[in-house]
């Protein structure tokens, strides 16, 4: 007997065991995306009882990289690609990189996958990138794609969902740089950024703890619009239009910076005499002028920690998941100076821009 006409047979056996079809027995063995979770388990339970082995050989050494509702590869999701990809080199993995959108609302039985996810004899697992909702996750969940997420940039509520996930402690990075801006005496200090993404909020989130430590007055300057530089021009206008009172803004990003810049350039400000600017993810920190204070965060880690959990959760689909924090690095640079009372001592004043 043929090991193909063997195999076969095997599987036809393991079908009738688990109430299924033998073509159905035959997806589980190639890891096909089609299958329920739960007639998975039914197949691997038969094949186990009958001892027979599902596993095909020479599976594919393939995992892909998956940009969700992004128009281009922004510079730190290029730099997690980078490290990814430096890891599955490292291990005898190749790496496919694929764009995706997809509607947040739309129920998880109606997303349509990119194609080379539906065939798992080409994906073995996937690392989740971009922008991404809780509707993509069920999707991979119960179609059985292992799978890894960069948790910064998840929408929704994601507490009760069990999933492998990196994350950068921005969090612990805008509560930093919020800290060391108040040791340089600012106390009117505001937060700029577009709240309605996900890598926004946690930063807005360690800086309204800072600012709560000290007893001070939380202040947020939020702008929905997908062009960065624009949340940082606009916000910045819209404080000052306002009559509001800043001596110090931490931005969402290096990039809403650029915009804070631009803005306070037009406002009559100078950066950091009359004002003090601080970024996060410091893609972009010596690069301007002033260089800008940033939190540097390390996207090549993240993309190796992404894929040293993948190829945990493909070796074991059901091995605990894991959700590790990458640490971030305070780094002081020139758009931050001491906000020194008028006169040099004495009373605090505080910059009031004036605007037409």
């Amino acid at each position: 007997m043929s090991p193909l006409h063997s195999q076969y047979k095997g599987f036809r056996e393991v079908a009738k065991l688990a109430g299924v079809s033998t073509a159905t027995v035959s997806r589980v063995a190639n890891r096909s995306a089609l299958v329920a979770q739960s007639t998975q388990r039914q197949v691997k339970e038969a094949a186990r009882t009958l001892g027979i082995e599902l596993d095909r050989k020479n599976k594919p050494r393939v995992m892909a990289f998956i940009l969700s509702n992004r128009s281009m590869l922004h510079p730190f999701h290029s730099r997690i690609l980078e490290g990814a990809a430096a890891a599955c080199a490292d291990g005898g993995w190749d790496m496919l990189f694929l764009m995706y959108r997809y509607h947040a609302n739309l129920p998880w039985k109606n997303l349509h996958l990119p194609r080379p996810l539906q065939r798992r004899d080409m994906v073995r697992g996937l690392i989740v990138a971009g922008s991404n909702s809780p509707n993509l996750l069920d999707c991979l969940q119960h179609r059985g794609i292992p799978f890894v997420a960069l948790g910064n940039n998840l929408t929704g509520d994601n507490n009760q969902r069990q999933f492998d996930a990196v994350f950068s402690d921005d969090i612990q990075g805008a509560h930093e740089m919020t800290r060391y801006l108040q040791t340089l005496r600012h106390r009117d200090i505001w937060f700029v950024g577009n709240t309605a993404e996900p890598w926004s909020r946690r930063c807005l989130q360690g800086y309204e703890r800072a600012m709560r430590e000290m007893g001070l007055a939380c202040h947020a300057s939020s702008l929905d619009s997908n062009d960065p530089k624009e949340v940082g021009y606009l916000g910045t206008k819209l404080i000052f239009s306002r009559g509001e009172q800043a001596t110090a803004i931490l931005c969402a990003t290096d990039q809403i910076a650029q915009g804070v810049y631009k803005a306070a350039t037009d406002l009559g400000l100078r950066i950091p005499q009359d004002i003090s600017v601080a970024g996060c993810n410091d893609t972009l920190g010596p690069l301007l002028s002033p260089a800008l204070s940033s939190i540097r965060e390390f996207p090549e880690q993240l993309g190796k920690k992404m894929v040293e959990l993948l190829l945990r959760r493909i070796d074991n689909a059901d091995t605990p998941p894991r959700q590790v924090t990458i640490p971030i690095e305070l780094v002081k640079r020139e758009s931050c100076r001491e906000f020194l009372p008028k006169g040099g001592r004495g009373e605090a004043q505080t910059i009031v821009a004036e605007t037409t």
